[in-house]
């Protein structure tokens, strides 16, 4: 399939800057896959959408604060976003320009903190060094939410509390990821209440949001882009839970689209299998789904893989008709913005 197809003009306006005032007062739009039908709600009406006879499966993986700022030998600024631990206080990172760094070269992050660069990890990545038990302490003080850049931040330092609190879901727990897993956003404790008085079952399972979430589509067939490697975790005691409610016949709704790669890939002879492995599952039109029946998720950008996945569930077609519909009716969007159900 060529990329194109894929494509949408999005207004620049629609890019939601910030979270709605409270976790569970965005807007939320159901699209209805068998009929076609699109309705308006707001997040708060989830519970009553919802039956009984659904299951919900969330990521609880948790977002850290990897995103640095600092001062370069030269004296300009560097803006550097930690991506994996690779050994004892080293990290691979990203940062504009890799090239322009020279190893050994000292940044320093506030007015004490210091960190060496090193050589590549790969193409793409570079290394830096810490002393020990230093990091812990730069992301404390110092360590931002690894905001997509289409959130722009004058003053990232003046937003960082708020930023620390909303860029993460009421549920996250564990991992380690460079960014939330966004559908979980919406969640808030009235919600999960309401969810567990009408008896809504749900599981929570880790994806770690790594690089392959967000990683551009650089090729014109998409058939020929390969997604990166991200780890994830499903304990026993969830594994339970999910093929229960399989067994039992319920609707699968995954909460995000690392929710449905993370069931898609660990279903193996008819049932969820618990283990800790790593998935680079690719999921675009033409894929046959055997665990998720409705997905929860946000509004993603043009041309991106996390659009083709709900493209693969819901069809091209009726994808950007919704789209269309969203657009027009001025719904937020990306990873501060309004939700979809599909069912």
């Amino acid at each position: 399939m060529d990329i194109k197809e894929f494509d949408f003009n999005l207004p620049e306006k629609l890019i939601a800057q910030f979270p709605a005032k409270n976790r569970d007062e965005s807007k939320l739009l159901l699209v209805v896959r068998e009929t076609g039908e699109i309705k308006d709600f707001i997040f708060k009406d989830l519970p009553s959408i919802l039956s009984k006879d659904d299951f919900l499966v969330f990521n609880n993986t948790r977002v850290k604060p990897l995103r640095l700022i600092g001062k370069r030998e030269n004296g300009k600024e560097i803006n550097i976003l930690l991506v994996k631990e690779i050994g004892k206080n080293k990290w691979s990172f990203l940062v504009k320009k890799p090239k322009s760094l020279k190893e050994g070269e000292k940044i320093v992050f506030g007015d004490s903190f210091f960190a060496t660069i090193e050589g590549w990890f790969d193409k793409e990545h570079r290394i830096i060094s810490f002393k020990k038990g230093i990091l812990n302490k730069i992301l404390k003080r110092l360590g931002l939410p690894p905001l997509p850049p289409y959130i722009k931040r004058k003053d990232p330092f003046k937003y960082r509390d708020k930023d620390l609190e909303r860029y993460q879901t009421i549920f996250a727990k564990k991992g380690l990821s460079i960014a939330a897993p966004t559908a979980g956003l919406h969640f808030s404790d009235y919600i999960l209440k309401k969810l567990e008085e009408k008896g809504i079952g749900f599981a929570e399972i880790t994806l770690n949001v790594g690089e392959a979430t967000f990683q551009p589509v650089r090729v014109e067939k998409i058939e020929e882009h390969e997604m990166k490697y991200e780890d994830y975790e499903i304990p026993e005691s969830e594994a339970e839970k999910i093929n229960r409610a399989i067994k039992e016949g319920k609707r699968i709704i995954a909460v995000g689209t690392t929710s449905v790669r993370t069931l898609e890939s660990a279903y193996e002879n008819g049932k969820i299998i618990p283990k800790k492995a790593s998935t680079n599952l690719f999921i675009y039109p033409g894929y046959k789904f055997k665990v998720v029946n409705a997905i929860l998720t946000n509004f993603h950008l043009p041309k991106s893989t996390l659009f083709m996945l709900v493209s693969a569930f819901a069809g091209v077609k009726l994808m950007k008709k919704s789209y269309k519909y969203a657009i027009n009716k001025e719904y937020r969007f990306f990873s501060y913005g309004d939700a979809m159900l599909i069912v």
